[in-house]
């Protein structure tokens, strides 16, 4: 196993000379490195102009390790080799050390490296990488592995103080200037002239300097040559990390130059990822790999430019951008109690839900952005207000809690660590319903920062945990008392005319989804849509949730021992299917194909699977009452099945050819009681209906008291609803809604 380290770059704000003279200070001993117990020269070599000097030490460390440990190996120190290799023409110090001690069991190897700072000349850069790769060591390779590394960076910020300490004492002792190496003056010597102001500590005129350097480090991305980051940017843009956190981001960014073409996502976005995998470094990159590939593919990235919210959304869709908490977060309002999402989902679908979401992501990652900039502090997420008033049993709809998962499912994935706070008001009974089938879907890390507040008053108090040790009162919205108006839509319930079929939903973009949960369907006069259930087990619920959106219809399920045949796949290029809007009927003298009894419209189907020959109680039989459902319906119930086999759903225009008008001259139609058949050389009618529709199977055991047997949005339980979670009932149903 090899364990690896990488440093960013530190920066000293003084010349390089001047660093060397401390560096210097270091040996043959340093009281505040305790684990350095000493070291001694082997070679020391200049060469003959001066300009470069090797040295090959060999130095003694203390092993801070457990006593059993250290009784195993038989060592209480260890011997370390190390080279440092100077340049004064180039200004730069190379460092590399190896283990000596155990080196058949282990190997340690570090690389240091000293240089000038590539925007200011008197300013000195250190970067420092190191790889651990333990071969064996008794069975103790993970314990091995993780006090090394402790100890390793423990001392990486000690090293740090040590170099301005020494700098200090040098100045202290009136040494404020080296002199660069010439070739006619090939040894620096020291001097008491005073310093330069660009070399001055941190806090000195040279700030000026540095805060022009960190806005070149926003719009370069962070780094002085295009690929290191400095430790400084680090703190100022992203926060405290470790120094194992920091080596963690300097090498997933690594990664990323090397597999993306120097074309990668900004620091932020990427330590995202890390805090969402808790800094494993395989498990991070595996993540924003995919991540990318997905980003890339559905354009995610320009979404804010080709992208805008539908007048629904802007309309219908209670949530809104709002100021920000106390932290300095970019806060959003989403009044969910108020959302009609059931009427949002069949009038855009789930893709566009999805965009939205998706779109206010990004929107949110801006906003951070601009934040950091205004309050001068790393804000790398945003806090969510979620006001649950009005929440109850209608939104506790299973396709659209189906949605919600879904939803959740791609954010998780593709915006980690985004949310700083979640703040809930106003949470309802229904609320813990709500919560338990969400709740496995989000991540740990995610749930932790979760607050809910009941459906009292509570949450505006200034007491612990209050609203207001979050927000501002005069940013609190007045619907919950505060002192702010909201300019966010309030929702509201979506006019069923604004429904739109699954092809009017499609958009010619790369689709995020690509199993929608509504699927639609023709049906016309002589020409029912029937899908067909297959039921292994005896004990199971079918469930079906569809919306009436042209003429009426007649709804059926037959119940079937034979297998029917299965629609065959879209006509050939020979026999073109006939290509019209969901709106609008097939042509009169379109002619249904005699090869395929399954009719596609884009995305809108109609299959017929009951065969001609068939005979109603003999091939197959009726399992409910017929149910004649008008034009606008919402229709949503269930099904306990009482015999495995094939269960067949149909859907047909009403008798008198929907809307009252009669029924029209239909050639070629062979009709019995099961429904409508297509056979061959039918000429389609002109009435037709469409339908919009979602069906699921669930067991029986995971039927009773979940969210299947909830009402929707505009539906409500038949008599018969109540008997379908009631015991030792083995056929029921839900049919009736309005």
């Amino acid at each position: 196993m090899v364990q690896k380290y990488q440093s960013p770059v530190r920066v000293y704000k003084y010349p390089f000379e001047m660093v060397m003279a401390a560096y210097e200070r270091r040996f043959p001993t340093c009281p505040m490195i305790p684990v350095f117990l000493g070291s001694e020269v082997l070679s020391d070599v200049t060469s003959d102009d001066g300009a470069t000097r090797v040295v090959e030490r060999s130095c003694q460390l203390s092993v801070d390790a457990p006593r059993l440990l250290k009784k195993m190996a038989g060592v209480d120190y260890a011997h370390f080799l190390q080279k440092n290799t100077l340049s004064w023409r180039d200004r730069t110090l190379v460092i590399q050390a190896h283990n000596q001690t155990y080196n058949n069991r282990l190997i340690v190897t570090e690389t240091c490296r000293y240089s000038v700072h590539p925007e200011n000349e008197s300013w000195t850069c250190f970067e420092q990488s190191a790889s651990l790769d333990i071969k064996s060591f008794f069975g103790f390779e993970t314990t091995v592995e993780k006090v090394a590394m402790k100890q390793y960076t423990a001392n990486i910020q000690t090293g740090k103080e040590v170099i301005e300490f020494y700098l200090k004492e040098l100045m202290s002792e009136g040494v404020t200037s080296i002199p660069r190496w010439t070739t006619s003056n090939p040894q620096p010597l020291t001097s008491t002239t005073p310093a330069p102001p660009c070399s001055l500590h941190l806090g000195s005129t040279g700030q000026s300097e540095l805060s022009g350097f960190r806005e070149n480090c926003i719009r370069d991305t962070g780094t002085p040559e295009g690929d290191k980051l400095e430790a400084e940017y680090l703190e100022c843009y992203l926060g405290d990390l470790t120094p194992i956190q920091e080596s963690c981001l300097i090498q997933l960014r690594s990664w990323l130059q090397d597999t993306h073409n120097g074309k990668i996502p900004k620091d932020e976005h990427i330590l995202r990822f890390l805090r969402a995998r808790d800094f494993h470094l395989e498990r991070a990159r595996e993540m924003l790999g995919q991540s990318l590939s997905w980003r890339k593919q559905h354009r995610v990235d320009y979404i804010l430019q080709w992208w805008s919210p539908p007048s629904v959304l802007e309309e219908y869709y209670a949530g809104c951008w709002h100021y920000q908490d106390r932290e300095g977060r970019p806060l959003y309002i989403l009044r969910l109690g108020h959302l009609d999402t059931k009427g949002l989902l069949k009038a855009l679908g789930e893709e566009a839900l999805l965009r939205h979401v998706l779109w206010i992501n990004e929107e949110g990652q801006k906003r951070c952005e601009e934040n950091t900039k205004k309050f001068t502090r790393p804000i790398t997420s945003w806090t969510c207000l979620v006001d649950l008033e009005g929440l109850n049993m209608r939104h506790l709809w299973r396709p659209g809690v189906k949605a919600l998962l879904r939803i959740i499912e791609v954010v998780e994935a593709n915006y980690p660590e985004t949310l700083g706070r979640l703040l809930i008001v106003r949470a309802p009974r229904v609320f813990p319903v709500l919560w338990t089938l969400v709740s496995p879907f989000i991540h740990d890390n995610t749930r932790q920062k979760f607050l809910v507040y009941g459906g009292s008053r509570d949450y505006q108090g200034a007491g612990p945990g209050g609203l207001l040790d979050y927000i501002d009162n005069e940013v609190i919205p007045d619907f919950l008392g505060g002192a702010c108006l909201c300019q966010g839509s309030e929702g509201g319930t979506v006019p069923k005319s604004l429904y739109q079929s699954q092809q009017q939903q499609e958009s010619p973009d790369n689709r995020l989804l690509t199993d929608p949960i509504y699927q639609s369907a023709h049906c016309f006069t002589g020409a029912p849509h029937e899908i067909m259930i297959e039921i292994l087990e005896g004990s199971s619920v079918i469930t079906w949730d569809f919306d009436v959106l042209k003429e009426d219809l007649i709804f059926n399920i037959y119940h079937s021992k034979r297998t029917p045949d299965q629609p065959s796949q879209p006509p050939s290029e020979h026999t073109p299917a006939p290509q019209t809007r969901p709106d609008q009927p097939p042509s009169e003298h379109t002619p249904a194909q005699p090869s395929s009894p399954a009719l596609q419209t884009g995305s809108v189907h109609n299959a017929q699977l009951l065969e001609s020959s068939w005979v109603l109680g003999v091939d197959y039989s009726s399992v409910e009452s017929p149910l004649s459902c008008r034009e606008g319906d919402s229709i949503q119930g269930s099904h306990v099945t009482r015999w495995p086999g094939v269960y067949i759903l149909q859907w047909r225009v009403g008798v008198n050819g929907g809307g009252g008008r009669g029924a029209p001259c239909v050639s070629g139609l062979s009709l019995h009681q099961g429904g409508d058949v297509m056979t061959t050389g039918v000429q389609v009618s002109t009435h037709w209906a469409t339908v919009m529709f979602y069906t699921e199977v669930v067991a029986a055991q995971d039927f009773r008291g979940s969210m299947t047997s909830l009402e929707s949005c505009h539906s409500g339980f038949s008599q018969l609803s109540g008997v379908t979670t009631s015991s030792d009932q083995s056929q029921s149903s839900s049919l009736i809604s309005r």
